[in-house]
């Protein structure tokens, strides 16, 4: 098996979560049966969204370089990095690492295409949203992006960074209200598009209709890495 390679830390929790959808998903009945895994968390990284925002001028690609190039030498064959903002820096940093690295943005979009969705509402950060990644490609496929409004916006802002990040409790009314704008806008799906986002789909027990993307992320390194058991064919 291929030995995945971890660039978590971004933020840490949600990199917990990650190895733990890791290990649920994979097809082993024994220890010696699960991938091989190596992890850097660097919590350090400059944060992506103030960088693409352009509220700080402190680039984020040198720190999350480095870490790629440590867990090249720790043996991995390909990366896959559970922060969907750093995805913004994708093509930066599978030149100057040298490793293939998981698209978590691809893969979702792929995802959707194959179950005909034609419009999907996206709860990200705002460095996601500003930078187009999931509008873009969703485009391509020809599925409508639909993104909250810029109050709506502040309010996903709130619960990632000054609940879920700051280990406060989520504001579920918060988040119930700004989803069902998204529905009701006609959105087919609404996508959990940051991995602080995912904590939610893992504390509560969420309607149908969310697809949490950093679960499209772990089921593709399974796929490239070992064996995907057969109830995570399908995530929603």
């Amino acid at each position: 098996m291929k030995i995945l390679g971890v660039l978590g830390g971004l933020g840490p929790m949600a990199t917990a979560y990650f190895l733990q959808l890791l290990t649920q998903m994979s097809d082993a009945s024994t220890d010696q049966e699960h991938m091989e895994i190596v992890l850097y968390s660097k919590p350090a990284v400059p944060d992506r969204t103030k960088f693409i925002t352009g509220e700080s001028t402190m680039n984020p690609v040198p720190d999350m370089v480095e870490a790629g190039i440590r867990l090249k030498k720790m043996g991995a064959d390909l990366l896959a990095i559970p922060c969907i903002t750093a995805h913004y820096f994708h093509r930066e940093l599978e030149e100057k690492i040298g490793l293939p690295v998981l698209h978590a943005i691809e893969d979702t979009v792929y995802y959707l295409q194959e179950d005909h969705r034609t419009k999907v509402g996206i709860l990200a950060t705002s460095g996601t949203i500003r930078s187009g990644l999931f509008q873009e490609a969703l485009h391509r496929v020809g599925i409508t992006p639909l993104v909250p409004d810029a109050e709506d916006q502040k309010g996903v802002m709130d619960i990632i960074y000054r609940q879920i990040k700051a280990g406060k409790p989520v504001d579920m009314v918060l988040f119930d209200q700004i989803s069902k704008r998204l529905f009701q806008a006609g959105a087919q799906t609404v996508l959990l598009a940051c991995t602080e986002l995912s904590l939610i789909k893992r504390d509560h027990v969420l309607p149908a209709g969310y697809l949490d993307v950093m679960e499209v992320l772990a089921r593709r390194s399974v796929l490239e890495c070992g064996c995907l058991r057969a109830e995570y064919q399908r995530l929603e």
